[in-house]
């Protein structure tokens, strides 16, 4: 399926900008009468009817709308600090974007090597990984800001959780957590906040089998188990309006500041691990953003 992007979506038109036209007429030779998918880069695939082929200003007529299209059942958003080696970003973008990324936000540390970063080419990257992975929702891209900004501005109902190296905070493996975020019945904005012995111990009980018989005197079932008993509601699956949020924050080659540190666990960061192996950052934001969709996905 080859999909194009429009921003200019009437009730029963879309109109392709000049290099959503050019591709569409110029390289894939579309003719009118052909069937073409267009996005709008906020959840919804349009089936269309290409009337005017014309590589500079195409239009089509929207046969049928998809709503949701390529959706997946969370809200993440992963703030990663910019690389020194930029490409190195961009590849983060993109792969994001790729597994399930809702929002990217820059974020500036006091250890960062790159103060300054362009979103512009970021945007179109997104864009493109974007179709290429069959979504119909573009990433937000936003401005940079610093690592203190953004842990003060996060969103009082997420599940926050910061990966960094100090060797004298206990970090708990964030698939760990994940499960716990999946199979806990309480709401998001007290799982975020519990401090991290009683994380552990949460999960570690979500991991046990607590057999409780049947109120018919049946088989009984595992109340506390990961991904058994409601977890697809509790991750969204079944009212997309009630989704959970993940932030996932990703530090600097050289780590975030113990400064920056503290302050997030102050205002209820969890710090996780992703396991032994020492990660790039932006292979840690990969890794991070993957293991949040495996969590949900993989087990539903």
């Amino acid at each position: 399926m080859e999909l194009f992007y429009a921003d200019d979506i009437q009730e029963s038109r879309v109109r392709l900008d000049a290099e959503e036209s050019a591709h569409c007429v110029r390289v894939l030779r579309h003719r009118p009468g052909d069937e073409i998918s267009v996005i709008d880069g906020v959840g919804t695939l349009y089936r269309c009817a290409l009337e005017i082929a014309d590589a500079k200003g195409a239009e089509a007529r929207i046969l049928e709308r998809t709503p949701g299209f390529g959706a997946h059942p969370y809200h993440l958003t992963m703030a990663v600090c910019p690389t020194k080696n930029i490409d190195r970003y961009e590849w983060f973008v993109e792969k994001a974007t790729e597994v399930g990324v809702d929002v990217i936000a820059p974020v500036i540390g006091e250890r960062s090597e790159r103060k300054v970063l362009k979103t512009e080419r970021l945007k179109r990257l997104a864009l493109s990984a974007t179709k290429q992975s069959l979504k119909a929702a573009i990433p937000q891209i936003t401005e940079p800001q610093s690592v203190r900004d953004f842990i003060l501005a996060a969103p009082a109902d997420a599940l926050k959780l910061i990966c960094y190296c100090f060797d004298d905070v206990e970090r708990i493996l964030i698939t760990d957590v994940l499960r716990w975020q999946a199979a806990a019945g309480c709401p998001a904005s007290e799982r975020s906040e519990a401090p991290s012995g009683a994380c552990r111990s949460v999960s570690e009980t979500c991991l046990q089998v607590e057999a409780t018989q049947a109120p018919d005197g049946g088989e009984s079932r595992n109340r506390h188990a990961p991904f058994i008993g409601g977890s697809a509601k509790r991750w969204g699956f079944e009212n997309q309006g009630d989704q959970d949020r993940v932030a996932i924050l990703i530090g600097p080659e050289g780590d975030f500041s113990p400064e920056e540190a503290a302050l997030a666990r102050e205002h209820g960061w969890m710090p996780v691990q992703l396991g032994p192996s020492r990660l790039r950052t932006e292979t840690a934001a990969v890794v991070a953003a993957t293991a949040v969709y495996l969590a949900v996905l993989g087990n539903n």
